[in-house]
C-alpha cells in the first residue's frame, strides 16, 4: 500500500528540509488541484511535517514523525477525505475504468434517464401518473409519473458517488465541484425537478469518467517510462544463473544480459561486446558499441551480443529510476500559470455561486416569470461555477511535455522550468565540451621537404608516445587511426624510440632509430637555427588533401597545406608569416616536427567544433531566440575563430566562473525574456545557477548533473537543445490556449445561463465534459513533438576553413 523510509531526526539536520519518515501513497482518484487540497487538509495533523501532492500522477509524498503518528493513521486520513489509497506500486492508471462499478452505475443511470425522456417527450400517452403529492414543494404539487420515477432511479443509481464526495467536501469546507454538483442534485429533487437532477447525476458522472480517462492518458506516458526498467534480472551466482527481482540484486553482483533483453540495472560491462540501444535513457537513436569497461544503463536494450554486467547501483538508484522519480516530482510542482489558475478559481467559483443563488432567488422578483424557470437558470449557473477544465488545463500540459522530453533523452526537473524555457529569448553556450567536442584531435598535417603526411604523423606520434600531454595524446590517437587500431595495439610498425626527454615549455626530444628528432613549438625550431620563413616542400607543392574529408564524409582531421611560393630551389612555405599564424588564428595548437638538420612537417591540433554546432545555432534563431552568445574561459583568438564558425551573435572570452555569472546576468538585463545557459563542466555550475534555465550537457550517469540542473540533456548531443526550446515554447503556447479557451467558454456559459440560453445539460456537456476533454487532448499533442535532426550538410562544421584547404598553386 505504501512505502516508508526513516531519515535523520530534524534536530540533527541542517534545517533546510523537513526530515523524518517518508511515505509515498498512491491515490489514483486524486486527479486535480481541488482533490489535492482536500487530501492536504486531511493530512494537516500533528506529526505530519510536509505534504507533497502530485494530482497529475495520483501520488502523495509526505514526511512525518513516527513517534506522533503512523502509516495506518495517515492512510485512514486520506481515505476519510474520500480517496482510496492503492498499492504503492500503482501508477494511478485505471485499466478497467469503463468496466468499474461507477462506470456500470453511470450506464444504468443513463438508461433510466433515456427511459424517462422517452416517456415524457416521445411517448407521453404511455406515461402513467401514479400519484400527486401537494403542498410539499414551493413550486407546486409533485406529480409521480413513470418519467419521474425513471429520473429518480437514474439519480439513485448514478448519484451516490457524487453525494458521497459532496459530503467529504462539506466536511473539509471545500467549495469544489463535488459539493456544487451535490447541492445541485439535492436542490433539484427538493423542488420537484427530477429531470434536472437526473441530468446532473448522469452527465456529471460521465464527465468524471471521461476526465479520469483524460488524466489516465497523461499518466500513461509516465507509466511507459517506469516500464523501461525490467522487474527481473538474471544474476550469475556461484557459476549458475538465477532469475530474481531487480530490487534484490546487490551492488557488485554480475548480471547476464542476452540479445534483445533490457539491462536491468546500471553497471559496467565485464565480459562480451555488443551494440546497446540507449535511446530510452539518452534519446540517442544510434546504438552505442559496448566493450568491457564501458558503462551501461538500466532500461537500455542489448541488441546483438551476450554481455555480463557488474551492477554498480541498486535498482532504486539507477539512472532511469532517478529520471522517473524526478519526472514524477516535476509534475507535482506548480507553475506560474497553475498558481494564477488556482488564485483565479478561488475568486471565480464563489462569485458564480453567489450569482447562481441570486439568479434563482431574485430573478422572479426583479425580472418576473416562473420560479421554476429561474431556479433552473440558477442551477445551470451553479454547474458553470465548476472550474474543473480550467484547473486541469495546465497540469496535463506539464505532464505531457515533461514525459515527452524524458522519452527523448531530456530531463526537465519541473513544470516551472518547462515554462521558463518557453520564455527564453537568449541562450548562452559554453565552448569546450558544448560547442566543441572537448577532446583535442589532429586537424591539419602539413608535410615539408620530400615527406608525405603519413611519415610526418608517424614520426610525431613516435616521439610523443611517451608524453602525457593532451596534444601528444591527440597526435598518437590520430596516428593509430591512420595505421589501424590493431597495429597500434600490438605495437607492430612501431619505431624504436630511445633517450626520450621532455623539454619543459618547448616540446619533446627522442632518438628514432638512432637519429634525434624533435616535436614542439615553433620557437624550439627557431632556436635550433631553422629559417621558418622559408620551409621547402615537394615540387608539386606538397599539397595532400584527404578526399573523404573534402566531401564531408569525415569530420575534421584533414591533411592539408596552404599554397606554396616558388623559389630557385622549387617551392616553399612561409611558416612564420603565413602557415603558423593562419592555423593559430583558427584556434589550433601548432607542433613542428623534425631533426636537428631538417624540418619534416607541421601538425595542428585543436578541440574540434561539433559538426552540428552551426546548425544548432541557426535552429535556435529560427525558433525565435534573439541572441546566442558563447561564454568561454579560452583565449580571445580561439574563441573568435570558433564563434565565427558556428555563427553565434557574440563571443565573450577569457572568462572566469564568476565572470560567466556576470555575463549571464548582463544578458538577462538586456533581453525581455529569460536566459538559458548550457554547459558541461563544474566551472559552468555558477552560470547555470544564475540563468533562468540551467541546462547540463551529457548528464547520463552523472549524479551531480542530474540532481542540480534545471534541464539535463542525458546524451552528449547538442541537437537536443533546440528540441528543449521548441517543446517548451509549444508547451507555453498550449497552456495559454487551454487557459484562454477555458475562460472564454466559462464566460459565455456564465453570461448565457441567467438569460436562459444555456441548459443544465449544455453546461455539463460543454462547460465540464467537453472542455476537460478539449484541454487534455490539446495538451497530449505535446507528446508528438520530436527532435529535429540536422541535415548531413551540417557536418561541414568540422571541415577546415577555405584558407586551410587551399589547393595546388
Amino acid at each position: 500500500m505504501n512505502e516508508s523510509n526513516p531519515t535523520a531526526d530534524p534536530d540533527e539536520s541542517d534545517g533546510t528540509a523537513p526530515t523524518g519518515a517518508q511515505l509515498r501513497l498512491a491515490v489514483p482518484d486524486m486527479d486535480c488541484s481541488s482533490c489535492a487540497g482536500k487530501v492536504e487538509g486531511a493530512l494537516d495533523r500533528e506529526g505530519v511535517r510536509s505534504v507533497d501532492t502530485r494530482p497529475t500522477t495520483g501520488v502523495v509524498v509526505l514526511t512525518y514523525d513516527p513517534d506522533a503518528t503512523d502509516v495506518e493513521s495517515l492512510t485512514a486520513a486520506v481515505e476519510g477525505a474520500g480517496y482510496a489509497v492503492a498499492d504503492a506500486e500503482s501508477d494511478g492508471v485505471a485499466d478497467d475504468l469503463f468496466t468499474s462499478p461507477r462506470a456500470i452505475a453511470t450506464a444504468v443511470g443513463g438508461v433510466f434517464l433515456a427511459v424517462g425522456l422517452a416517456l415524457e417527450w416521445l411517448l407521453p400517452g404511455l406515461d402513467p401518473t401514479f400519484a400527486t403529492i401537494g403542498g410539499v414543494g414551493f413550486l407546486g404539487p409533485w406529480a409521480v409519473t413513470g418519467a419521474s420515477v425513471a429520473y429518480l432511479l437514474a439519480v439513485a443509481v448514478a448519484g451516490p458517488p457524487i453525494l458521497r464526495n459532496g459530503v467529504y467536501s462539506l466536511r473539509g469546507l471545500s467549495l469544489d465541484i463535488d459539493l456544487l454538483m451535490s447541492v445541485g442534485v439535492v436542490a433539484a429533487l427538493l423542488v420537484d425537478l427530477p429531470f434536472e437532477a437526473a441530468t446532473l447525476a448522469v452527465l456529471f458522472s460521465v464527465a468524471e469518467l471521461l476526465e479520469r480517462y483524460s488524466i489516465d492518458r497523461a499518466r500513461t506516458s509516465l507509466r511507459e517510462l517506469m516500464e523501461l526498467s525490467p522487474d527481473e534480472a538474471v544474476v550469475i551466482r556461484d557459476g549458475t544463473e538465477e532469475t530474481v527481482p531487480a530490487e534484490r540484486v546487490a551492488t557488485g553482483e554480475r548480471l547476464a544480459v542476452r540479445p534483445g533483453e533490457r539491462v536491468p540495472l546500471d553497471g559496467v560491462v565485464r565480459e562480451g561486446s555488443s551494440a546497446v540501444d540507449e535511446s530510452p535513457i539518452t534519446g540517442e537513436s544510434v546504438p552505442a558499441e559496448k566493450e568491457p569497461g564501458d558503462e551501461v544503463y538500466a532500461g537500455s536494450i542489448n541488441e546483438a551480443g551476450y554481455l555480463e554486467v557488474e551492477a554498480t547501483a541498486p535498482a532504486s538508484e539507477s539512472t532511469i529510476s532517478r529520471v522517473v522519480e524526478l519526472v514524477e516530482a516535476a509534475n507535482g510542482e506548480e507553475t506560474r500559470a497553475e498558481r494564477f489558475v488556482d488564485r483565479f478559481a478561488a475568486v471565480y467559483t464563489p462569485i458564480v455561486v453567489v450569482g447562481a443563488v441570486a439568479t434563482a432567488a431574485l430573478g422572479p422578483v426583479l425580472v418576473g416569470g416562473g420560479a421554476e424557470t429561474w431556479f433552473v437558470r440558477g442551477l445551470t449557473l451553479l454547474v458553470v461555477a465548476c472550474p474543473c477544465a480550467f484547473v486541469i488545463s495546465t497540469p496535463v500540459s506539464v505532464v505531457s511535455g515533461v514525459t515527452a522530453a524524458a522519452r527523448n533523452g531530456v530531463l526537465i526537473k519541473s513544470g516551472e522550468h518547462l515554462e521558463a524555457a518557453g520564455d527564453v529569448d537568449a541562450v548562452a553556450l559554453d565552448k569546450t565540451g558544448t560547442l566543441t567536442r572537448g577532446e583535442l584531435s589532429v586537424t591539419d598535417v602539413v608535410p615539408l621537404g620530400d615527406r608525405d603526411p603519413a611519415d610526418v604523423l608517424a614520426c610525431a606520434a613516435a616521439i610523443e608516445r611517451r608524453s602525457e600531454h593532451p596534444v601528444a595524446e591527440a597526435i598518437v590517437a590520430r596516428d593509430a587511426e591512420t595505421r589501424g587500431s590493431a597495429a597500434a595495439d600490438d605495437g607492430s610498425d612501431e619505431t624504436a624510440v630511445t633517450d626520450f626527454e621532455a623539454l619543459t615549455g618547448e616540446g619533446v626530444r627522442a632518438d628514432l632509430d638512432g637519429e634525434t628528432h624533435y616535436a614542439g613549438k615553433p620557437s624550439l625550431f627557431a632556436d635550433l637555427g631553422f629559417d621558418l620563413s622559408h620551409a621547402h616542400v615537394r615540387p608539386d607543392g606538397g599539397v595532400v588533401r584527404d578526399p573523404e574529408a573534402a566531401e564531408g564524409s569525415r569530420s575534421g582531421d584533414t591533411e592539408v597545406t596552404a599554397a606554396a611560393e616558388s623559389c630557385e630551389h622549387g617551392q616553399y612555405l612561409d611558416l612564420t608569416s603565413e602557415t603558423i599564424p593562419r592555423l593559430q588564428a583558427e584556434g589550433k595548437t601548432v607542433v613542428l616536427v623534425g631533426t636537428e638538420t631538417e624540418l619534416e612537417g607541421v601538425v595542428a591540433v585543436a578541440d574540434t567544433v561539433r559538426p552540428e554546432a552551426a546548425w544548432v545555432v541557426d535552429r535556435l534563431h529560427e525558433l525565435g531566440i534573439d541572441r546566442v552568445a558563447m561564454l568561454t574561459g579560452d583565449n580571445e583568438r580561439t574563441a573568435r575563430a570558433i564563434g565565427e564558425r558556428v555563427g553565434v551573435d557574440e563571443v565573450r572570452a577569457e572568462l572566469l566562473p564568476d565572470e560567466k555569472v556576470a555575463a549571464v546576468r548582463e544578458l538577462a538585463a538586456e533581453t525581455e525574456g529569460g536566459v538559458a545557459m548550457i554547459g558541461d563542466g563544474i566551472n559552468d555550475a555558477p552560470a547555470l545557477a544564475a540563468a533562468d534555465v540551467g541546462i547540463a550537457m551529457g548528464a547520463a550517469g552523472t549524479d551531480t548533473a542530474i540532481e542540480t540542473a534545471d534541464v539535463a540533456l542525458m546524451a552528449d548531443d547538442l541537437t537536443r537543445l533546440p528540441y528543449v526550446v521548441d517543446l517548451a515554447s509549444r508547451a507555453s503556447s498550449t497552456i495559454r490556449t487551454n487557459i484562454g479557451a477555458s475562460l472564454a467558454v466559462k464566460a459565455l456559459l456564465a453570461a448565457g445561463a441567467p438569460l436562459g440560453y444555456v441548459s443544465v445539460a449544455m453546461a455539463v456537456v460543454v462547460g465540464d465534459m467537453g472542455m476537460s476533454l478539449g484541454v487534455t487532448g490539446n495538451a497530449l499533442r505535446l507528446g508528438n513533438v520530436e527532435p529535429t535532426e540536422p541535415p548531413e550538410a551540417s557536418t561541414d562544421a568540422d571541415k577546415p576553413s577555405a584558407d586551410a584547404a587551399a589547393s595546388d598553386p
